[in-house]
C-alpha cells in the first residue's frame, strides 16, 4: 500500500471515529468452581445481570456481596479460569417472544435445541417481572376444560387459575398436563410445556404424543434436561412465564405446565449452597418459598382493559411416600388456588387418573365451569365421599340393607364411569351428558365390568339419534328442563336396550 493511500484510509478512519466515552464494569474471576465464579471488581453490577467472560462464558449475577460478586455460570462452564477478565453487561437475562416459538422446543435461553432453523423472535422479554397488580387483575370464571372427566367434573379449572397437581412419582401427574394440553386444540389456547430436570427421552416421548395428537401448531417446550446445569434448570420456569407473559399481554389465553417444581427447587438449592447462602429447613435457602410464589404469581387473568388474557398455571410437585406435608409440597399448595391430589394406591388399583377426591379441591370451583356441568355434577363429590365410607364398613363384611348395598353399587358404578384412557378428553357436551346418566342411576342397568362400554356406547347412541341435544348443550353450555327431560328418556331408552341385550 502506497503512503498516499495509507494517509487516505487513516483520514477517514479518524474522520468516523465516535469520541463518546463508553463505561463499562470490568471485574476478574478470583475463584471458580462447580459452575460458580467469585468475581471481584464489578461495582456496579444489578442482582440478575448477565456478566460475560472473556473465554466467552456467560453467567448471572445471584450474590452481591461486599467485595465480591457470585455468579452462577451458564455456559461454558469448562472455559472459565481464575484471573480471567469479567465484564457486566448491564441488562438482565431476556428470552425471545412471539409465535415463531410455536410447535418448537428451546433451553431457558431461548436458543433451539430441536435441530431446526433459529427462533425469529418478535421481541425480547426479561425473565423476571412483577406479577399484575390486583387492580388489573379479573376474577376467575372461565372454565378451562382439561377433557377430564373427573377433572372437570370434580376440580374445575378457570382460566387464570394456579392448580397443583401433587402425587408420587409414577402416578400420572404428567399425563394429566399433557391431556389437557392436547384438549386445547381449537380452542385459541397457547400452551407451553417447561420440563425441568426430565430425561430428554421422556420429553422426545411427550413431543412425539404432542404431534401425533395435533398439538404442536399451538404448544411449545423449554427444556432444561436433568444433563444441564443447576443454573439452567432454575432459569426454565421463569423462561416459560416470560413467554407466556407476551401473549397474554396479547389477550390470548395460555396454558403453562410446570414439569417439575420439586426438581426446580432442589436446583435453586444446589445454586444457593455453591454460592455459600445459610441452609435451612432440609438444607433449602430461606427465600425458597419466594421463588415459587413469585413465579406462581405471573399467573393471571387480565382486566377487560388490558385485554381479557391469561395465564393459567399447573405447576407439578413430587411428594415421597404420599406426604403432602413436608416443606415443599406445603410451600406450593399455599401459593396455589387448590391442587389434584394423585394417589398411587388408587393409581395401582386401576383406578386412572387416580384422582383423591378426599384430598383434592378447587378453590375456585363451580364459578369455573359450565352451567351444564355444575348442574349434574352438585352431587358427584358427595356420593363419591359416601361410597368410600361405607365401603371401609362393608369390609367387615356384616350384613347390609337394601339402601347401603344401592350406594355401594352406585358408587363402583361412578368409580368405573370416571375412569379415563389417556389422549382420550372429552367435549364438555360429551361430559354433560355422560355425568348426567351417571349420576341419575342409569348405569345400575350395566354390570360394574361394563360401565366403560355402556358409556361410549352411550354417547355414540346420543350422537346417532339426538345429536341435537349434545349439540344444544356445546352452543349454550346450559342444560334447561326440557332438555333434561330429553336427556332422561334418552338414557332410560339406552339402558333398556342394555339390559336387553345383556340379557
Amino acid at each position: 500500500m502506497q503512503f498516499g493511500d495509507l494517509a487516505r484510509v487513516l483520514q477517514q478512519e479518524i474522520g468516523a471515529w465516535d469520541a463518546k466515552p463508553v463505561s463499562e464494569t470490568t471485574g476478574y474471576v478470583g475463584q471458580v468452581g462447580d459452575s460458580v465464579a467469585m468475581v471481584t471488581g464489578l461495582r456496579n453490577t444489578v442482582y440478575g445481570e448477565l456478566i460475560d467472560f472473556a473465554s466467552g462464558a456467560k453467567g448471572i449475577a445471584l450474590n452481591l456481596e461486599e467485595d465480591s460478586v457470585g455468579c452462577v455460570l451458564m455456559s461454558g462452564e469448562t472455559l472459565v479460569h481464575d484471573g480471567e477478565e469479567a465484564r457486566g453487561t448491564g441488562r438482565v437475562v431476556s428470552v425471545p417472544v412471539g409465535k415463531g416459538l410455536l410447535g418448537r422446543v428451546m433451553n431457558p435461553l431461548g436458543e433451539p435445541i430441536d435441530g431446526k432453523s433459529a427462533i425469529e423472535a418478535e421481541e425480547f422479554y426479561p425473565i423476571e417481572s412483577p406479577a399484575p397488580p390486583v387492580i388489573e387483575r379479573s376474577p376467575v370464571d372461565t372454565p378451562l376444560q382439561t377433557g377430564i372427566l373427573s377433572v372437570d367434573a370434580m376440580v374445575p379449572i378457570g382460566r387464570g387459575q394456579r392448580e397443583l397437581i401433587i402425587g408420587d412419582r409414577q402416578t400420572g401427574k404428567t399425563a394429566i398436563a399433557i391431556d389437557a394440553i392436547i384438549n386445547q386444540k381449537g380452542k385459541d389456547v397457547y400452551c407451553i410445556y417447561c420440563a425441568i430436570g426430565q430425561k430428554a427421552s421422556s420429553v422426545a416421548a411427550i413431543m412425539h404424543n404432542l404431534e401425533k395428537y395435533g398439538a404442536l401448531p399451538y404448544t411449545f417446550t423449554v427444556l432444561a434436561s436433568a444433563s444441564d446445569s443447576a443454573a439452567l434448570q432454575y432459569l426454565a420456569p421463569y423462561s416459560a412465564v416470560a413467554m407466556a407473559e407476551y401473549f397474554m399481554r396479547q389477550g390470548k389465553d395460555v396454558l403453562v405446565v410446570y414439569d417439575d417444581l420439586s426438581k426446580h427447587a432442589v436446583a435453586y438449592r444446589t445454586i444457593s449452597l455453591l454460592l455459600r447462602r445459610p441452609p435451612g429447613r432440609e438444607a433449602f435457602p430461606g427465600d425458597v418459598f419466594y421463588l415459587h410464589s413469585r413465579l406462581l404469581e405471573r399467573s393471571a387473568k387480565l382486566s377487560e382493559g388490558l385485554g381479557s388474557g391469561s395465564i393459567t398455571a399447573l405447576p407439578i410437585v413430587e411428594t415421597q411416600a404420599g406426604d403432602i406435608s413436608s416443606y415443599i409440597p406445603t410451600n406450593v399448595i399455599s401459593i396455589t388456588d387448590g391442587q389434584i391430589f394423585l394417589d398411587s394406591e388408587l393409581f395401582n388399583s386401576g383406578v386412572r387418573p387416580a384422582i383423591d377426591v378426599g384430598l383434592s379441591v378447587s378453590r375456585v370451583g363451580g364459578t369455573a365451569q359450565k352451567k351444564a356441568i355444575r348442574k349434574v355434577s352438585g352431587r358427584l363429590r358427595l356420593d363419591l365421599a359416601q361410597y368410600r365410607e361405607m365401603a371401609a364398613f362393608a369390609q367387615f363384611g356384616s350384613d347390609l340393607d337394601k339402601s347401603t348395598q344401592d350406594k355401594l353399587a352406585q358408587g363402583a358404578r361412578l368409580i368405573e364411569a370416571l375412569k379415563q384412557p389417556q389422549f382420550s378428553p372429552y367435549s364438555m357436551e360429551e361430559e354433560a351428558a355422560l355425568l348426567f346418566a351417571a349420576v341419575r342411576g342409569y348405569l345400575s342397568k350395566a354390570k360394574v365390568e361394563e360401565i366403560g362400554s355402556f358409556a361410549r356406547g352411550f354417547l355414540d347412541y346420543l350422537k346417532m339419534n339426538h345429536n341435537g341435544i349434545l349439540a344444544s348443550i356445546a352452543e349454550t353450555g346450559e342444560i334447561p328442563l326440557e332438555m333434561e327431560q330429553d336427556l332422561e328418556l334418552s338414557a332410560g331408552k339406552f339402558a333398556e336396550q342394555w339390559a336387553k341385550k345383556a340379557a
